[in-house]
């Protein structure tokens, strides 16, 4: 059965349509690039994504923080870090580019810090 991707690289937006064949092979339309051909099948193999969220802290002016992680992660691990996201309880001050998690959810991807979050009393940022 065929897959259809909108291929999120660039502006255009281009409809990949991907079968597979006898053969195992991937045959490929409507992709106007090779990074639309690459995108599709990245999509196809092993989809990942860049999770962005934040995470609860303790002592700081606000109670969240924004966060991202440094590369994508796979799909199928997004409920597994949003699980550990959600348990995560740092300590204010954090800063941006802070690793907040080394591992997230055993993906071996770190969690980063997308914004400064100062102690409720003390340093000014």
């Amino acid at each position: 059965m065929p897959k259809e991707f909108t291929c999120i690289i660039c502006p255009i937006g281009c409809r990949v349509r991907v079968e597979t064949s006898a053969d195992g092979d991937y045959l490929m339309s409507g992709n106007q690039c090779k990074r639309g051909h690459d995108y599709a099948l990245q999509e196809m193999a092993n989809p990942v994504r860049t999770l962005t969220s934040s995470v609860r802290v303790d002592g700081g002016r606000r109670p969240v923080c924004s966060c991202k992680t440094a590369r994508p992660v796979p799909k199928s691990a997004i409920p597994a870090c949003l699980a550990e996201l959600h348990a995560l309880r740092l300590n204010a001050p954090i800063r941006i580019g802070d690793v907040l998690c080394d591992n997230l959810a055993d993906t071996g991807v770190p969690l980063i810090a997308t914004a400064n979050c100062p102690p409720i009393f003390g340093e000014r940022q």
